[in-house]
Formats: structure tokens, C-alpha cells, sequence
């Protein structure tokens, strides 16, 4: 009976242990990290109507979505047709994107020479040459004349690495991942681009407004010293008056001319952008006159933002890669598989070489594998093994980060939203004090000190209305760059040029 037995267990076991060595080298099954999502993000369940600390009631002003927008081009709902011109011009020409355009070419390459593998190589090569062998190495004795023979070759080589173990597959997808990384990492460096020329553009725009603000107080500094000399010329104030408008007017100048050193730095940095000399490029002046054109920006489901951010996406293809290179650290501790043939001609004339009688040919096999290797293998496997475990550990951290970043700028417009309704309303009463102040002050029914606390009350209040327009503007563009680029369904992925 057992001796019947033995030619069936003999492939059976053969066949388990080829299972058994199939499943030590095979890259493990890829396990997507368990990341805890919220229902929905804190900041985004704030009541409609909230309470200030003073008591009093507010609602945040609704604007109509701009969900009807072509998906990725999210500066639209911005309804500034400078703003898209901006950035179609720094999409065309920033450096720092161009890197990263060359860089999916790179990767892409690289996937391209992995999928090589997969097919056999075949080549084809054609020469000769001219030989004279020593007496020695003919068996002749010296001085028995040699004669120098040509030889001419042409051949047609082909070879293929069977893959046995699995290193093939392991290393094609592990590029594959590759590139699929690095083409996430590009769309998040055009997303910054875009996000940062909308930022600084608004920054712009905002630092104008305050120097038409500054402007303004500038001309009523020089109303208020005209009047004062001539007041003074009259005998109707003393000389104190007379001095503090003009240190008042001086003050607000020398304000003004600080803060164009802050528009130059902001021009430049646009130009950067736009991949421009700074030297060449000029933005107009364009003030930043309220926050009504600003879109508002519903904050979707948290889990929708795991798929739409490609920071995001670029760590989870960075995991799928180095868990695949785990397979191809491991393949390379079992036997390597080559096939090999060629087949052409010789002969000692060119014209020679493809007769029949010239014929030649090689048909081979070749299977390699390490005895001893001092443990290089096995160190290889544990170092995969921990960049897997590193990159695991990267995802986790974007992913935490992302989510900060979308509650950071949704509790931001949520702030800014109730401080600018309570700034509006205090630009208002400051106004009113300042005509008020100023009337008393031309009846003589108050002193010029009075005038001065309502005039620098009703400047520092409009600066900061100013201030709260440009915030928002920004913080607006900032929830959309946490929120991954827009508010609707994930970005088809996008292949660079």
C-alpha cells in the first residue's frame, strides 16, 4: 500500500511546497490603516444663530454655494476674472510645478522599465574580428607559422526571467505605486500654487485698501492742519493744537509709506508665482472693497476628504508601494529562474554567416540562488518591513493634519464672520462720533484733543474692517486647500503633461 502511495504524495507534496514557498515571498496583502472618521466636522455644527460675549445676537450672513463649478476650478466661485487669469498664468509657468511635472515623467519612466520585466528581452548582434592565436596555445612549436583568421557573427539573443517567486509582479506594482504617488504629490503642489496666488493676491488687494484707508486719514490730517493755522493765524488756538494735528499728519505718512514696503514684498512674492521677475511684473491697484463676493464653502462629509486631498492620496499609494517591495525584499531569498537562447551564424567571411552550414545556436537555463548571504536577505525583508511601517505611520499624521487643518479654517470663518458684523457696526458709530466730534470742535464747544481720540478711533477701526476683509478672503481660499481643491465629489486623478 505505501508503495502505492508514493507516486501519488510525491507531487502532492511537491505542489505544497511550492505553495508554502509562493506564500513566504509574496508581498503580504495590503491592510488600509483603520483612521477613525468624524460624522461630521465640529466646527461645521455651530448653530445658525450664536451669542457674542457681549450678550447680543448674530447670524452668519448665506451665500449661495458654488457647487455648479467645474470640479478643480474652484477659483471661479470667486467671480474675479483677474484672479483666473492669475493663475492660468502661474499654472503655465511657475518653476516649482514644472519640477514636479518632470518628476511624474520620472516615475513614470521608471514604471515603464519595471513592466519591461515582464516580457523577454530580445536583441540582435552583428560583428567580427581578426585573431592570431600563439604557437603555445595551438600545441605548435615555436617558430611553426600561424596564420590570423577573421571571424564574422551575427546572432539573435533573447532571455526571460520566469518569474517564479513573484519579483517581477512585486517590483511592477511597487513602481506603479510609485508613480501614482508621485503624480498625487503634483496635484498638491498645483493646488498650493493656486491656493498661494489666490492668497497673496487677496493679501494685495487688502493691503490697498488699507492704503486708500490711510490715504483718506492722510487728506483729513491735512484738512485738519490747514484749518488749524489758519485758526492759529487768527488768534483763536494756541500753538498745542497747531502742533499735534501736524505730528497727527506726519504719523499717518510715514503709516502709509510702511505699508508700501508691505504691497512691494506681496507684488513680488506674486510674480514668484507667476513665474515672473520680480523687476518686470506690476499689480494694479485693485482695494479690496467688501467680503461679499466671498463664496461659502460647505464642508461636505469628513470621510470624503481621505479621498479629495492629494497629500493624502500621495501617502496611501506610498504604503500600497512599500508593501509591495516587502514581496520583492522577500523573492530575493528563493530562486531566480533565467531562460537564455540565441541563434545566428559564424563563418571566416561575412558573406558567409547566414548559410545553413553556418548555423548556431544556444538554448539555456540558468536558476541562481543564495546559500550564504551573511543575513543581507533577511535584513533586506526587516528594512522593507519598516518602511512599510514608516509610511503607515506618514499616512496617519496627514490624515490627523488634514482634519486640523479644515476645523482650523472652518472655527477661522466662523470668527471672522461674527467679528467683521460687530467691526461693520462699530465703523459705523465711529463715523457717526467723528462728525459729531468734529462739529463740537468747529463750535468751540470742545477741545482738539477731543477731535484727535475720535478721528484716531474711526481710522483704527476702519483699518481693522480693512484687516477682517482680507483675512476672510484668505482663510476662505485656506478651507479650500485643506478641503483638498473643492467641495464635491473627489478629483478624477489628473495626469501631469
Amino acid at each position: 500500500m505505501k508503495n502505492q502511495l508514493k507516486p501519488l504524495l510525491k507531487p502532492v507534496l511537491g505542489a505544497m511546497a511550492a505553495a508554502v514557498l509562493l506564500a513566504a515571498c509574496a508581498a503580504p496583502d495590503f491592510q488600509q490603516p483603520q483612521i477613525a472618521t468624524p460624522a461630521a466636522f465640529k466646527e461645521s455644527q455651530v448653530p445658525a444663530v450664536q451669542t457674542a460675549m457681549d450678550g447680543s445676537r448674530w447670524s452668519p450672513a448665506q451665500v449661495n454655494y458654488a457647487e455648479r463649478q467645474a470640479r478643480g476650478e474652484w477659483w471661479l466661485a470667486f467671480n474675479d476674472s483677474t484672479l483666473t487669469g492669475l493663475i492660468a498664468e502661474a499654472t503655465q509657468a511657475n518653476a516649482n510645478l514644472a519640477v514636479a511635472a518632470a518628476r511624474v515623467k520620472q516615475a513614470r519612466a521608471i514604471a515603464g522599465i519595471a513592466e519591461a520585466d515582464r516580457i523577454p528581452q530580445v536583441g540582435v548582434n552583428v560583428g567580427g574580428q581578426r585573431n592570431r592565436a600563439s604557437n603555445v596555445s595551438l600545441g605548435l612549436p615555436n617558430g611553426a607559422p600561424v596564420a590570423a583568421t577573421n571571424v564574422y557573427q551575427a546572432n539573435l539573443t533573447a532571455s526571460y526571467e520566469v518569474d517564479l517567486f513573484g519579483r517581477v509582479a512585486a517590483n511592477v506594482s511597487a513602481s506603479r505605486s510609485d508613480a501614482l504617488a508621485v503624480e498625487a504629490t503634483y496635484r498638491s503642489v498645483l493646488l498650493s500654487l493656486q491656493a498661494d496666488v489666490a492668497q497673496t493676491y487677496f493679501q494685495l488687494r487688502a493691503t490697498d485698501a488699507e492704503l486708500a484707508s490711510l490715504a483718506e486719514t492722510v487728506r483729513l490730517r491735512e484738512e485738519s492742519v490747514h484749518v488749524n493755522q489758519r485758526r492759529y493765524d487768527l488768534g483763536d488756538i494756541g500753538e498745542f493744537d497747531l502742533s499735534r494735528a501736524r505730528t497727527e499728519l506726519s504719523t499717518a505718512r510715514a503709516e502709509a509709506i510702511g505699508l508700501q514696503r508691505q504691497r512691494a514684498t506681496g507684488e513680488h512674492a506674486l510674480a514668484v508665482l507667476l513665474g515672473k521677475p520680480a523687476a518686470s511684473f506690476t499689480a494694479l491697484v485693485n482695494p479690496l472693497q467688501d467680503s461679499a463676493f466671498l463664496p461659502a464653502i460647505p464642508a461636505g462629509m469628513p470621510s470624503t476628504l481621505l479621498e479629495r486631498r492629494p497629500d493624502i492620496a500621495s501617502a496611501q499609494r506610498t504604503m500600497e508601494a512599500a508593501n509591495a517591495r516587502i514581496g520583492v525584499a522577500r523573492s530575493a531569498m528563493f530562486p531566480a529562474l533565467m531562460l537564455n537562447a540565441s541563434g545566428g551564424g559564424a563563418a571566416d567571411t561575412f558573406s558567409d554567416i547566414f548559410k545553413w552550414s553556418s548555423r548556431s545556436w544556444l538554448l539555456g537555463a540558468l536558476m541562481s540562488m543564495p546559500i550564504i548571504d551573511g543575513g543581507r536577505n533577511k535584513a533586506a525583508v526587516t528594512r522593507s518591513e519598516a518602511q512599510l511601517e514608516e509610511s503607515v505611520g506618514t499616512y496617519r499624521q496627514s490624515v490627523l493634519v488634514a482634519f486640523a487643518e479644515v476645523e482650523d479654517n472652518l472655527a477661522g470663518l466662523r470668527i471672522l464672520s461674527g467679528q467683521t458684523q460687530q467691526i461693520d457696526e462699530a465703523v459705523v458709530s465711529a463715523r457717526r462720533s467723528a462728525d459729531l466730534a468734529r462739529k463740537l470742535y468747529d463750535a468751540g464747544r470742545s477741545s482738539y484733543l477731543d477731535l484727535l481720540d475720535a478721528q484716531r478711533n474711526l481710522s483704527a477701526i476702519e483699518r481693522s474692517a480693512v484687516q477682517l476683509r482680507g483675512n476672510r478672503a484668505v482663510t476662505t481660499v485656506a478651507l479650500i486647500r485643506a478641503l483638498g481643491g473643492g467641495w464635491g465629489e473627489p478629483e478624477p486623478q489628473v495626469a501631469a503633461n
